[in-house]
Protein backbone atom coordinates (compact mmCIF):
# COMPACT_ATOMS: atom_id res chain seq x y z
CA UNK A 1 0.00 0.00 0.00
CA UNK A 2 1.32 3.12 -1.45
CA UNK A 3 0.88 6.92 0.89
CA UNK A 4 0.58 10.27 -1.27
CA UNK A 5 1.02 13.49 0.31
CA UNK A 6 -1.65 15.86 -1.46
CA UNK A 7 -1.67 19.56 -0.76
CA UNK A 8 -5.72 21.00 -0.90
CA UNK A 9 -6.22 24.38 -0.23
CA UNK A 10 -2.96 25.12 1.69
CA UNK A 11 -3.36 21.95 4.23
CA UNK A 12 -1.18 18.77 3.75
CA UNK A 13 -3.19 15.48 3.74
CA UNK A 14 -1.56 12.26 3.84
CA UNK A 15 -3.90 9.76 1.23
CA UNK A 16 -3.48 5.72 1.14
CA UNK A 17 -3.75 4.27 -2.06
CA UNK A 18 -2.62 0.93 -4.21
CA UNK A 19 0.64 1.01 -5.16
CA UNK A 20 1.11 1.85 -8.94
CA UNK A 21 -2.04 5.09 -8.21
CA UNK A 22 0.39 7.49 -6.68
CA UNK A 23 0.29 9.14 -9.66
CA UNK A 24 -3.17 9.59 -10.22
CA UNK A 25 -4.02 10.24 -6.79
CA UNK A 26 -1.48 13.65 -7.20
CA UNK A 27 -3.49 14.33 -10.24
CA UNK A 28 -6.41 14.30 -8.61
CA UNK A 29 -5.45 16.26 -5.21
CA UNK A 30 -4.36 18.69 -7.85
CA UNK A 31 -7.78 18.90 -9.56
CA UNK A 32 -9.25 19.54 -6.22
CA UNK A 33 -7.10 22.02 -4.58
CA UNK A 34 -7.45 24.06 -8.12
CA UNK A 35 -11.28 23.59 -7.87
CA UNK A 36 -10.79 24.59 -4.27
CA UNK A 37 -9.15 27.61 -5.39
CA UNK A 38 -11.72 28.39 -7.92
CA UNK A 39 -14.22 28.42 -4.78
CA UNK A 40 -11.87 30.50 -2.26
CA UNK A 41 -11.12 32.97 -5.22
CA UNK A 42 -15.27 33.71 -4.67
CA UNK A 43 -15.15 35.56 -1.55
CA UNK A 44 -15.94 33.34 1.20
CA UNK A 45 -13.46 32.61 3.64
CA UNK A 46 -15.52 30.13 5.73
CA UNK A 47 -12.85 26.60 4.87
CA UNK A 48 -15.52 24.14 5.21
CA UNK A 49 -18.26 26.18 3.12
CA UNK A 50 -15.47 25.78 0.53
CA UNK A 51 -15.05 22.61 0.49
CA UNK A 52 -19.22 21.98 0.17
CA UNK A 53 -18.92 24.52 -3.08
CA UNK A 54 -16.26 22.64 -3.88
CA UNK A 55 -17.57 19.26 -3.41
CA UNK A 56 -20.83 20.58 -5.20
CA UNK A 57 -18.71 21.74 -8.54
CA UNK A 58 -17.10 18.14 -8.67
CA UNK A 59 -20.19 16.42 -8.48
CA UNK A 60 -21.96 18.34 -11.14
CA UNK A 61 -19.14 17.15 -13.37
CA UNK A 62 -19.42 13.99 -12.66
CA UNK A 63 -23.12 13.99 -12.77
CA UNK A 64 -22.75 15.92 -16.60
CA UNK A 65 -20.59 13.56 -17.95
CA UNK A 66 -22.69 10.75 -16.65
CA UNK A 67 -25.77 12.20 -18.50
CA UNK A 68 -24.09 12.51 -21.44
CA UNK A 69 -22.31 8.70 -21.40
CA UNK A 70 -25.65 7.62 -21.05
CA UNK A 71 -27.09 9.79 -24.05
CA UNK A 72 -23.82 8.46 -25.70
CA UNK A 73 -24.79 4.85 -24.82
CA UNK A 74 -28.60 4.94 -25.63
CA UNK A 75 -27.73 6.71 -29.40
CA UNK A 76 -25.46 3.92 -29.80
CA UNK A 77 -27.80 1.67 -29.09
CA UNK A 78 -30.40 3.41 -31.42
CA UNK A 79 -28.05 3.49 -34.51
CA UNK A 80 -27.10 -0.44 -33.58
CA UNK A 81 -30.62 -1.21 -34.33
CA UNK A 82 -30.56 0.34 -37.38
CA UNK A 83 -30.52 -2.45 -40.04
CA UNK A 84 -27.38 -2.50 -41.75
CA UNK A 85 -28.35 -3.76 -45.80
CA UNK A 86 -25.88 -3.13 -48.41
CA UNK A 87 -26.91 -4.46 -51.90
CA UNK A 88 -24.79 -5.09 -54.96
CA UNK A 89 -26.89 -3.16 -57.69
CA UNK A 90 -24.98 -4.29 -60.50
CA UNK A 91 -23.31 -2.92 -63.71
CA UNK A 92 -25.28 -1.38 -66.06
CA UNK A 93 -25.96 -3.96 -69.00
CA UNK A 94 -23.62 -2.29 -71.74
CA UNK A 95 -20.73 -2.60 -69.43
CA UNK A 96 -22.00 -6.18 -67.56
CA UNK A 97 -21.46 -6.83 -71.53
CA UNK A 98 -18.50 -5.84 -71.86
CA UNK A 99 -16.92 -6.96 -69.06
CA UNK A 100 -18.40 -10.57 -70.39
CA UNK A 101 -16.70 -9.81 -73.83
CA UNK A 102 -13.44 -9.49 -72.20
CA UNK A 103 -13.60 -12.31 -69.73
CA UNK A 104 -14.37 -14.13 -73.04
CA UNK A 105 -11.12 -13.42 -74.68
CA UNK A 106 -9.15 -14.00 -71.99
CA UNK A 107 -10.06 -17.23 -71.60
CA UNK A 108 -9.30 -17.75 -74.84
CA UNK A 109 -5.90 -16.30 -74.91
CA UNK A 110 -5.38 -18.87 -71.84
CA UNK A 111 -6.72 -21.94 -74.03
CA UNK A 112 -4.33 -20.53 -76.80
CA UNK A 113 -1.28 -20.32 -74.30
CA UNK A 114 -1.85 -23.26 -73.01
CA UNK A 115 -2.06 -25.56 -75.97
CA UNK A 116 1.07 -23.50 -77.20
CA UNK A 117 2.94 -24.33 -73.76
CA UNK A 118 1.57 -28.26 -74.08
CA UNK A 119 3.11 -28.74 -77.75
CA UNK A 120 6.42 -27.16 -76.68
CA UNK A 121 6.54 -29.86 -74.20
Amino acid sequence: MAEVHLMIDGRMYDVACDDGQEKRVQQLGSYVDQRMKEVSGAGSVNKAQNMVLASLLLADEVFDLNERMERSVKAHEELSKEETHISYQGLNPQDEQGVTTALGKMASKIEYLTARARGAA
